[in-house]
């Protein structure tokens, strides 16, 4: 198939705001979507997805080299360094040609390793598999967990007998959240997704009864909040929140009486975020009451909304969060960016001991903690060329103990490779850090490709970590940048505010600029820029491909979200009005209907010369539904004045994140690779 599909019009329009807005692909959404039986529509699917493959058929070979050169950077049986919860010891493993996990213990006082669940039993005979929730009771007997077969992300709860290895007749279909057991484990908390897939309940089943008797424990009315649950480190309090983008409330219940009247930590106020845990009876809460960068407040369960400043909030240090236990209390933050860990005694709150990390660029975390007495704790460590590092770090003596790098069994170097933290000034005059990494000997005189990556949305920074995937670019001389672009946290929750609503604006510009600067001082060159981004990410490449289309040599626009204003303007989608948040309200707020409009990808394609692009969706995406990349598609093949390929590749028994299982993921990364190394003329 040499000709790509070529997509009806049909006459459509609405008028909003007294603008009238023509829309002749709108028959690609399904009406009635969730389910997708519309003979044209998927026909039209088929067509595009039969146009890629022929398209990618010639660099097949190139597609399966790089995939072998991933799967041969992957140790076939991995597993996880075990870690101790009360009575036993738990980790996952892959088996050598696995595609998911296995979940296993041992006794802590010794004896035979127990498979807990085996994903690859359960995958057999589905196109995508997906585990949520798993949740072991506190006894150590029960296992609930959560699978989704086809990635609409409507999973069904089961609960089996870790004692007999025989699964109970309690399952619960249609749940969206996290599992806590309660403390006698009788039963555990979950959430349902109603018809608009929004978690707008928290429910008590005990185990043994009907699903039909399960109790609501907490409903929210308004239809832009969604409700989760969850636990305090001590695991005395189970915490119901419900919250939009910018908006938290909180409640506690007694983990040993569910059905008590749930504790209003503090009444929702508009813009205020915070989350909580506790320790012997006093809360520790993290907000933004006061400043944006966050502060840590106490107050005692008994009087839960008299909150006492603990630690202030700083102008240089973002907090992200704080984990209590038994000893002492743990703070996370960045600060310019960059991760940060500090442990702060109860006796000395006030004064932390950070951890020190030696690269200039990094990712660094807290692990697995699920106990509350722990002098040891977990940590997480990797960088741009540092493979991900398991350490055991000792609270007490500041003693750092590695226990597993991530093993290559291909072989790795870094000497091979170095990486950069760079620092670039945007139009406005704001500093925009950008992480770099490439191969060593690396000569900037423009000659080389660079592949350029970003996010910018939702206050989700990109942390610079370490891919194996991304070395087959590197190994072909690519450089590998990473734009921490406003709209992100990276730089606090300030970064955050001045990419949304109003200011989205900022989030496109500061990816362009940064693009032209690295131009400039002879990183690549105009043309020779191949850029992606998913989701939110993926209306980023929307923008900037109709904002500079001459920079960029190929593009990756993963699940995009790319057809803003009409989805902003349709209530009846599940994301839309918990979006309004993020991106206006085009339905009541004329100025927000004029903003989205100016920029959203869908809506602004133009007939000019577009670079070459990859496009694809998920028919079960719930998040960015199929049909928006699907009529962008379209429209770019209308508008477009250029012969450069365009492919739409819609996964159609998968959702938002694509295939499942570990080497079918692989394959998709494969094919973008072979994709951009295809258009920018690098050889294979």
């Amino acid at each position: 198939m040499t000709t790509p599909p070529i997509a009806a019009q049909r006459p459509h329009s609405f008028t909003t705001h007294g603008v009238t807005i023509k829309d002749p692909y709108a028959w690609l959404k399904d009406p009635n979507y969730p389910e997708v039986d519309d003979a044209d529509v998927l026909a039209y699917l088929a067509a595009e997805n039969v146009y890629f493959e022929a398209q990618m058929a010639p660099h097949k070979a190139l597609t399966d080299t790089i995939y072998e050169e991933m799967k041969a950077r992957i140790k076939e049986d991995e597993s996880s360094v075990p870690q101790k919860d009360g009575d036993w010891f738990y980790w996952t493993a892959y088996e050598t040609g696995g595609q998911y996990k296995k979940w296993w213990r041992k006794p802590v006082a010794g004896g035979d390793d127990e498979l807990l669940l085996d994903e690859p039993a359960l995958a057999e005979g589905h196109e995508y598999f997906r585990l949520g929730a798993f949740s072991i009771s506190n006894d150590g007997r029960y296992l609930a967990y959560a699978i989704d077969d086809n990635g609409s992300e409507r999973f069904e709860v089961r609960v089996k007998d870790l004692d007999t290895g025989e699964h109970l007749p309690d399952v619960i279909p249609g749940m969206l959240s996290e599992i806590v057991w309660t403390a006698d484990d009788a039963g555990f908390l979950y959430g349902l997704a109603n018809e608009q897939w929004r978690t707008d309940n928290a429910r008590f089943h005990r185990l043994g009864t009907p699903i039909s008797e399960d109790v609501v424990l907490f409903h929210e009315e308004d239809e832009g909040f969604r409700v989760g649950v969850g636990e305090t480190s001590s695991r005395k309090w189970i915490v119901i929140a419900t919250s939009d983008h910018v908006t938290t409330e909180l409640y506690l219940l007694p983990a040993h009486e569910p059905l008590a009247v749930p504790i209003l930590v503090s009444a929702r106020k508009v813009g205020r975020e915070y989350d909580v845990d506790e320790h012997d009876g006093t809360l520790f809460i993290h907000t933004n009451d006061v400043d944006p960068n966050f502060r840590l407040c106490t107050a005692l369960v008994e009087e839960p909304d008299a909150w006492s400043e603990l630690i202030p909030a700083s102008p240089h240090f973002y907090m992200t969060g704080v984990e209590c236990y038994q000893d002492f209390f743990v703070v996370d933050g960045r600060e310019d960016g960059l991760d940060q860990i500090a442990i702060h005694r109860y006796e000395t709150p006030t004064e932390g001991r950070r951890i020190d990390f030696p690269e200039a660029s990094y990712v660094a975390g807290l692990g697995d903690n699920p106990e509350y007495d722990m002098t040891v704790l977990r940590l997480g460590y990797e960088s741009m060329v540092t493979p991900g590092t398991v350490y055991d770090y000792d609270v007490d003596t500041g003693e750092r103990t590695m226990l597993k790098v991530q093993e290559i069994p291909s072989g790795y170097d870094p000497a091979k490779y170095a990486t950069e933290r760079l620092k670039i000034v945007a139009r406005d005059g704001t500093e925009i850090p950008v992480s770099i990494v490439y191969p060593a000997g690396f000569v900037r005189d423009g000659s080389a490709p660079l592949f350029l990556y970003a996010y910018g949305a939702y206050g989700y920074a990109i942390p610079p970590g370490f891919s194996t995937g991304r070395m087959s670019l590197l190994d072909r001389g690519f450089a590998y940048a990473i734009a921490h672009i406003r709209g992100g946290d990276d730089l606090g929750q300030q970064w955050y505010l001045d990419g949304k609503l109003e200011k989205r604006a900022n989030t496109f510009n500061d990816f362009v600029d940064v693009a032209k600067a690295l131009v400039d001082a002879k990183w690549t060159s105009a043309g020779k820029i191949a850029i992606a981004g998913r989701s939110a990410g993926g209306e980023l490449m929307g923008a900037v491909v109709n904002s500079d289309p001459k920079l960029w040599g190929a593009v990756i626009a993963d699940v995009p979200f790319v057809d803003v204003l009409n989805t902003m303007l349709d209530e009846s989608l599940p994301l839309t009005p918990g979006e309004w948040p993020e991106w206006g309200n085009p339905i009541e707020d004329e100025a927000a209907f004029k903003l989205i409009r100016s920029y959203s990808p869908y809506d602004n394609v133009k007939a000019q010369d577009y670079p070459p692009m990859f496009i694809s969706g998920g028919l079960n995406d719930p998040r960015v539904t199929y049909w928006e990349p699907a009529k962008w598609a379209a429209k770019l093949r209308l508008m477009k004045t250029d012969d450069n390929v365009l492919l739409l590749k819609t996964n159609m028994g998968a959702g938002h994140g694509g295939k499942s299982g570990r080497f079918e993921s692989l394959r998709e990364g494969a094919e973008e690779h072979a994709f951009v190394l295809w258009q920018l003329g690098v050889a294979g």
